[in-house]
């Protein structure tokens, strides 16, 4: 299979989109895995109403309306009823990340 300068400058486009693309996909991970990594640090616990799921896989990703006035999603695999009251926790890690996850 030959290469001509031609055939480069066609599929350069593609080329550096896959690049680009793929460096985005990695800073997310080890963005991730930093996060992971950093021990939890306090948690908070708040009152929250479950406003609305979205299910992906066997999952839910909850959208929670909190006492405070604030919003958060939150992943979790046990099933929640919408509009009833539950206990969320505001996790703080030492690197200064901070989530919410519904209380165990």
């Amino acid at each position: 299979m030959s290469w001509s300068y031609t055939d480069l400058k066609r599929n350069a486009l593609g080329v550096v989109l896959s690049v680009a693309a793929f460096a985005v996909m990695f800073s997310l991970a080890a963005n991730k895995w930093t996060n992971d990594a950093s021990p939890i640090r306090s948690f908070d616990s708040i009152e929250a109403t479950v406003k609305s799921v979205q299910l992906d896989h066997g999952r839910g990703i909850y959208f929670v309306s909190m006492e405070n006035g604030g919003s958060a999603l939150i992943d979790d695999d046990r099933p929640h009823l919408l509009n009833s009251h539950a206990k969320i926790e505001r996790v703080t890690r030492d690197n200064g990340f901070v989530f919410y996850r519904f209380a165990e």
